[in-house]
């Protein structure tokens, strides 16, 4: 049976694997799946790192962080400088982001992520609004933050920074997502912006902590921004601008896009343009967003996800979900592989079912949803 210790193991495992250059989700999803586990993927041998495609660099790279760092005294220092870890194993990963291609195996998180965040709405923009980006934004995150929506951008100046502080200002939750590490604070003056953050939500970043924030980092924080919302909201963004690749990571998701108009004359708003002529969901206003993506009643639907989640037994739910994959499987193997007895599997399923965490996909088969 697992247990709440083998969690804290597995977290360290993963936080190993991140400090390892050239092993990203796909490569140690292959290595997971050749060596059976995380544990054991950490202990791979040379023909196991060969057999799942783990190249003579990255195996002589993971070697030497083996034998010289120990992640027990690591992952301590982080949690007593505040920072957790959130892998792929832990029941608390955030649902949404779950459910993308290649989802990071492990996030380090500064605040609290919270059932609630799977009523999610990124917004992006430029990084130069002109006045009336700033209160389109304002207007619009405002009224969705006090609607029950956490609202998810990237701590950027422009767009994101008033959209984070819409939100602080609003009374609701906001995530910002980091291109550097999570000590890493960029830019420098939204630094008491992201202080404020950590108290009404979190900050997000699935690089090592140190990571400077190199512009080649940032592409890839997108499909994180991307992925923790049901849709993307663009205000103002330029025929280049990097927002589009947060979009793009949306659409490869299927996520909803919205896109707020602007002047005809604006440089600013020629990729909303665009975005609009593309099928983009006009949004004028925060029901433009919430209809479409059934948030309307989210209050309601967050009191019932969180009563759900006070009820949790933590020990017996993490036990099941280590057994739980994207490949289903009968509920008499996950009773014989927990060393549980069958009612209490199959009650946990149902519980984890109405949660969002399993999905049964068959004769009672049940795969991971989360």
């Amino acid at each position: 049976m697992t247990d709440v210790s083998d969690i804290v193991i597995q977290r360290q495992y993963y936080y190993g694997f991140n400090l390892v250059p050239g092993i990203g989700p796909t490569r140690l999803a292959k290595l997971i799946e050749q060596c059976g586990s995380i544990a054991a993927a950490w202990h791979a041998t040379p023909a196991d790192l060969l057999a799942a495609g783990i190249d003579a660099r990255s195996s002589t790279a993971l070697h030497q962080i083996r034998t010289s760092v120990d992640l027990a005294e690591q992952v301590a220092e982080l949690a007593a400088a505040g920072v957790q870890l959130v892998c792929v194993a832990d029941i608390g990963y955030p649902r949404l982001l779950a459910g993308i291609p290649n989802a990071p195996p492990l996030l380090y998180v500064r605040g609290d992520l919270t059932p609630t965040d799977d009523w999610a709405v990124a917004v992006v923009g430029t990084r130069s609004p002109t006045t009336y980006g700033k209160e389109a934004t304002r207007a619009i995150v405002s009224e969705m933050a006090r609607r029950g929506v956490t609202i998810v951008s990237g701590l950027a100046i422009g767009i994101d920074a008033v959209a984070h502080t819409a939100a602080l200002e609003a009374g609701g939750r906001t995530l910002g997502v980091l291109g550097s590490g999570i000590d890493q604070v960029y830019p420098e003056r939204n630094r008491a912006l992201a202080e404020q953050i950590m108290q009404q939500g979190a900050l997000i970043s699935d690089y090592a902590p140190g990571t400077k924030p190199m512009a080649a980092n940032f592409p890839p924080r997108n499909r994180i921004i991307s992925g923790l919302a049901l849709g993307t909201l663009v205000v103002e963004a330029g025929e280049k601008s990097g927002s589009l690749i947060t979009v793009e990571f949306a659409l490869e998701h299927g996520r909803e896009v919205f896109a707020v108009p602007g002047s005809i004359f604006s440089r600013a708003s020629k990729g909303t343009h665009h975005l609009l002529r593309e099928g983009a969901t006009v949004a004028t206003c925060a029901d433009d967003i919430l209809d479409a993506l059934n948030l309307a009643t989210a209050p309601v639907q967050q009191e019932i996800a969180l009563a759900l989640f006070d009820e949790l037994d933590d020990a017996t739910e993490n036990a099941l979900m280590q057994h739980l994959s994207a490949e289903p499987q009968h509920i008499d193997l996950l009773t014989r592989a927990c060393g549980l007895p069958a009612a209490t599997v199959s009650a946990t399923l149902a519980m984890l079912e109405l949660k969002g965490y399993a999905r049964q996909v068959g004769q009672m088969e049940y795969v991971r949803a989360r």
